[in-house]
């Protein structure tokens, strides 16, 4: 494996960022490493390179998941959306929430679906109400309720 960095887990900052997420460096630690390879004509092991950045989203998902659950006194965590279907995620999660004492609820992989999935369906159904495509300048506003984009 591969010994990529966990963002936001060091001891600078680790009070203000003790829950927060941040994946841009580790992104930049893979394509560095990637690129190092490459220039020195070494094959890149994609399996090891993809396993490695996987092990990194997860550690530190589930690690700030778990210490935010403790700290509030959370006995139960939900994992949802598209991250929920990684059966990597799923196993460290399992485990680490049984060490903490920690009851873990994670729906089926079937319904664990990515925000891009619920914006195509939300899209197709706004098609069939007849409501024209909007220009590809429309601003983005997550808090709007589906509610008021289909009415």
């Amino acid at each position: 494996s591969i010994a990529f960095p966990r963002g936001l887990t060091g001891q600078r900052g680790a009070e203000r960022h003790r829950f927060d997420f941040s994946f841009s460096g580790l992104k930049t630690a893979v394509a560095r490493w990637v690129e190092a390879r490459e220039a020195a004509g070494e094959p890149v092991p994609l399996a090891d390179v993809a396993a490695s950045f996987q092990e990194a989203v997860v550690d530190v998902l589930t690690r700030k998941a778990v210490l935010a659950c403790r700290q509030n006194g959370v006995d139960h965590l939900l994992v949802g959306g598209g991250v929920a279907a990684n059966s990597r995620l799923r196993v460290v999660a399992a485990q680490r929430c049984a060490d903490a004492g920690i009851e873990l609820r994670v729906p089926r992989p079937g319904l664990c679906t990515d925000n891009g999935a619920m914006v195509a369906a939300l899209g197709s159904q706004m098609l069939l109400r007849g409501r024209e495509p909007s220009d590809l300048d429309l601003p983005a506003d997550s808090s709007m309720p589906v509610t008021r984009v289909l009415a």
